[in-house]
């Protein structure tokens, strides 16, 4: 109960803080009045709106108008958001392309959008789990099925733990006879090499790393570094929901840290500038970000999983050759190399990322 309110929270936020960012064109305002002051700035006014600060004549004093901006910002997008979905998945170069050639009013803006998918990829995370893993993720060892959980790797300890002893009764019968016992040791050292990492991920899963987890030592020539990845280990659970706040947090930084990378698949073109790889950048990444709630969506409502690892795998690719092709009105070739170009772009990015919310959590 607390989570759906909890991702409601998140959702509200997302429309409000998206609407902030969305410019206000072409939008009409029901029962306006054109004649009085502007109850901003007092200029006189000559129609809907101020024409000296842009505030709308007709201001709204009741607690339902509260509750219809909240619905507003949340759902409406006045009303944008049912044109641009659609082309951001169909036809997204040709949507990018509009929105840069100065088509505002009848898309949502790029940061807006942005802005309302990373709250609603949030919140449908926080309600329905990811599209990758949970329920349908499984370990295994020795060929055997683990549940990834701190049940389930108790399960497998206590088994392997018993198949060590067995072994144990084994290796003491054969050096009883004079055996070898070569073999039966070498199956003994692994059997307690699996035990030691069982323990190690069932106390992750319970909050209370092991001590040999906290006795790793972690050098990796970056101080800095180091002692982050050791408060990880001791931590783990802590550490792992500031990295995820943090990521939601600076989301945003994606943006610049992905133009220059774009810049480098046309560094020839002049008709192209930052501006238009920003625009691009943006609504790509709204996209995915999307794409995951969608994922999410349809591993609640019993989508098989290979469909949906399918889409996972095959869908972002895709969407980037589309966009590449309509956006910069390039053939069939060149955006297909350039796909191959920005999807291991996209990979140094998000470790540039990583590494950035890395060195923010203390």
């Amino acid at each position: 109960m607390s989570g759906g309110i909890e991702a409601a929270g998140d959702l509200a936020t997302g429309g409000l803080i998206g609407r902030a960012f969305e410019p206000h064109a072409g939008e009409l305002v029901h029962g306006a009045h054109g004649s009085g002051l502007c109850l901003n700035c007092g200029a006189a006014l000559k129609g809907d709106f101020c024409h000296q600060c842009g505030q709308t004549a007709h201001i709204h004093r009741t607690l339902a108008s509260i509750g219809h901006d909240l619905l507003h910002g949340v759902w409406h997008f006045e009303g944008k958001i049912w044109t641009t979905l659609p082309m951001l998945f169909t036809r997204p170069g040709q949507l990018t392309r509009r929105y840069i050639a100065g088509e505002r009013a009848r898309f949502v803006s790029p940061l807006a959008l942005f802005l309302f998918s990373v709250f609603l990829m949030v919140a449908s995370f926080e309600t329905l789990g990811g599209p990758i893993g949970g329920d349908g993720l499984d370990a295994r060892s020795n060929g055997e099925k683990v549940e990834v959980s701190a049940e389930g790797f108790e399960k497998q300890l206590t088994k392997t733990q018993l198949k060590e002893k067995k072994f144990n009764d084994l290796r003491k019968a054969l050096i009883a006879k004079g055996d070898s016992t070569k073999k039966i040791d070498r199956e003994i050292k692994a059997l307690r090499q699996e035990i030691t990492s069982l323990r190690t991920a069932r106390d992750v899963l319970r909050g209370n790393p092991s001590n040999s987890l906290g006795n790793i030592s972690i050098n990796t020539g970056i101080l800095s570094l180091d002692k982050r990845v050791a408060y990880a280990l001791k931590e783990p659970k802590l550490f792992l929901y500031k990295l995820q706040s943090s990521a939601y947090k600076y989301s945003w930084a994606l943006i610049p840290i992905s133009i220059p990378f774009i810049w480098l698949l046309f560094p020839f073109r002049r008709d192209v500038g930052p501006y238009d790889h920003a625009i691009f950048a943006i609504y790509s990444m709204s996209a995915m970000t999307m794409g995951w709630v969608m994922l999410s969506i349809f591993k609640v409502i019993g989508l098989p999983g290979g469909m949906i690892m399918t889409i996972f795998v095959f869908g972002p690719p895709l969407h980037m050759y589309k966009q590449l092709r309509g956006t910069y009105g390039i053939g069939r070739f060149g955006a297909l190399w350039r796909t191959v170009a920005l999807l291991t772009f996209a990979v140094i990015a998000g470790f540039i990322f990583f590494f950035a919310i890395l060195g923010i959590i203390s």
